[in-house]
């Protein structure tokens, strides 16, 4: 379970940054940011994980608490999909994390001390940045940030599939499941698929080769 220990090795406000959406074949990628100004309650701690981890429901009650939270300072950024597609999946998510850094610093009317990154490769940013393999089991700041983008971008995917209705993205959130790739050579391809991923890009290059 992750806890607080890293948080504490600092001096100043300590934000937790997490992407969700990395793997997907549609949709956009999804950051969060978020500081506690204060250390988190027994109560909040052990709503807290790896957003992986935890079932929708215990993720939305999640998600709540931490909105609730007055201690919480919380904001989210997101990379669209002709950006991941311009970009590559790596620099998007790093601009999406970038985008929620600039608005946890609008919120907070100062930049955090240092900034938690999940994983091991860390977007610029003008403050200090510590990379945290696998930082959503060890940091409750990077937990709290993994929940919160894992709720936002997939309320997101289920209102898309209230459009899309044959991907199944209000079950799989994009990710390239049997019934996503079945919708995808059925329906073909929409605005919100990632055109530079293999499945999508190879389905455009058999469309250019039948015609």
């Amino acid at each position: 379970m992750p806890d607080y220990s890293l948080e504490e090795q600092y001096d100043g406000l300590v934000a937790g940054v997490d992407e969700v959406g990395r793997g997907p074949l549609a949709g956009p990628v999804v950051a969060a940011a978020v500081v506690f100004r204060a250390p988190p309650s027994p109560l909040l701690s052990g709503l807290l994980d790896d957003s992986k981890k935890l079932t929708a429901r215990r993720r939305e009650k999640a998600y709540a608490a931490l909105l609730e939270d007055d201690t919480v300072c919380a904001a989210l950024g997101a990379a669209s999909v002709p950006e991941i597609d311009r970009l590559n999946i790596g620099q998007a998510c790093h601009l999406a994390m970038r985008r929620a850094m600039v608005r946890l610093a609008e919120a907070l009317g100062e930049w955090p001390a240092v900034a938690l990154i999940d994983g091991n490769r860390a977007p610029s940013l003008p403050c200090r940045v510590e990379t945290v393999v696998k930082g959503d089991s060890r940091s409750l700041s990077i937990a709290a940030a993994s929940i919160l983008a894992k709720v936002v971008r997939d309320r997101l995917m289920t209102r898309l599939a209230m459009r899309h209705g044959n991907y199944g993205w209000d079950r799989n959130a994009g990710y390239g499941t049997v019934h996503h790739l079945t919708g995808l050579k059925e329906e073909g391809i929409t605005l919100h698929h990632r055109r530079s991923f293999a499945p999508v890009r190879q389905m455009i290059a058999a469309k250019v080769h039948a015609a």
